[in-house]
């Protein structure tokens, strides 16, 4: 049986742009098996949205309060929302 798909939005705060937050974004989401998009917006903040198992949602939600080496997170709001049923997970401009 397959596990529930969940969809998330996430917001993460901090300084996120510029240190190569999404390419990470998405290793981590093809490693965790997720499906969406990450994409930088205009006011600095990273934005997320992603759809899989809710463990591996969880574990890279967890991974946002970190994020790659450069990235200095200061908040991370992630809410659940309706299934969009995405196929891959991209890095959209």
């Amino acid at each position: 049986m397959t596990p529930k798909r969940h969809h998330y939005s996430i917001v993460v705060k901090g300084k996120v742009q510029g240190v190569s937050f999404r390419f990470a974004t998405q290793a981590k989401a093809h490693q965790y098996n997720l499906t969406g998009f990450v994409k930088n917006l205009f006011n600095g903040d990273v934005y997320i949205e992603c759809e899989g198992s809710e463990n591996n949602i969880n574990q890279l939600i967890e991974w946002c309060y970190t994020g790659p080496l450069l990235a200095k997170v200061t908040e991370v709001i992630a809410e659940e929302s309706e299934l969009k049923h995405f196929q891959t997970f991209e890095i959209k401009r």
